[in-house]
């Protein structure tokens, strides 16, 4: 491998003809099959990625599928508190086996391996990238039908990381209606394009804010522009999530099993129209 390797396959030349694309992918677990698997992906923090991840997964489960979440936030894992898991990874000499939500989604976090949730990873980069392919090559996933990858924000160690090393079949964009948002996704696309995944879609949450008693709809943070952006990458799916608070509450809560699936039906769709 050239000392000038910049990890995106596709610019290989001959002299490194041996480093393809499939030739880093890794091998699951010996006991797991998974058959497709969605990174959910924004450009920065705080737009609600790990909600739409979890509504993803909901959407997948309620659609009959066999369902699992590999949280790959590592320094900020959220999807263990959102479903309520507090029940520990347990491990044998097949691996270590995640745990259930109470709808039957598989999850796995390092909040399931720490003593406790709120002990902090103060981990350099290539262990925390190392630690996510483990959450791949060693979990007992069994089979599964859908896998949704909550990522870490940006497109730094750890996206790079899942897109070189797991057989990532599509990426839904999470962002919010924002004034940087067209940068913010553009930076994203062109991630995705430079590892060659398509993206399934993008979902704006906190899109708008609809009054409960008179209907009407407020753009809180602005006139979206979401539509031209996709338009513009030739994305054809567009959630746009509203504000809720009880949605907030739920995730919170430990109840993000009630959040309601058909929010992602059309994401969903597309995925297995794929």
């Amino acid at each position: 491998m050239s000392e000038e390797c910049n990890h995106n396959c596709s610019t290989c030349g001959s002299e490194c003809g041996e480093r393809t694309n499939e030739s880093l992918l890794l091998a699951p677990n010996r006991l797991s099959t998974i058959h497709k698997v969605i990174a959910v992906i924004s450009g920065k923090g705080g737009v609600g990625k790990s909600m739409v991840t979890g509504l993803l997964a909901n959407t997948a489960r309620t659609n009959g599928k066999k369902t699992a979440i590999l949280d790959a936030d590592i320094t900020g894992p959220s999807i263990p508190r959102m479903y309520g898991i507090k029940e520990k990874a347990k491990s044998d000499t097949n691996g270590v086996y995640p745990i259930k939500t109470r709808d039957g989604i598989e999850v796995m976090s390092i909040n399931l391996l720490l003593e406790n949730e709120t002990d902090p990873v103060i981990w350099r980069g290539p262990i925390i990238a190392g630690t996510v392919t483990q959450f791949w090559t060693d979990v007992v996933w069994g089979n599964i039908d859908d896998m949704y990858v909550d990522m870490p924000p940006g497109t730094g160690d750890v996206p790079l990381t899942v897109f070189q090393s797991l057989p990532v079949n599509g990426i839904v964009v999470v962002t919010s209606p924002q004034e940087l948002v067209s940068m913010i996704v553009e930076k994203a696309v062109h991630m995705a394009e430079a590892m060659n995944i398509p993206i399934v879609g993008i979902v704006e949450n906190m899109s708008y804010f609809e009054c409960p008693n008179c209907k009407e709809r407020h753009e809180i943070y602005g006139l979206s522009n979401i539509d031209a952006i996709a338009k513009q990458y030739g994305i054809e799916t567009v959630v746009k999530l509203p504000i809720k608070p009880k949605m907030a509450a739920a995730c919170d809560q430990g109840l993000a099993d009630e959040l309601n699936p058909e929010l992602m039906q059309p994401i969903f769709d597309r995925i297995h129209q794929m």
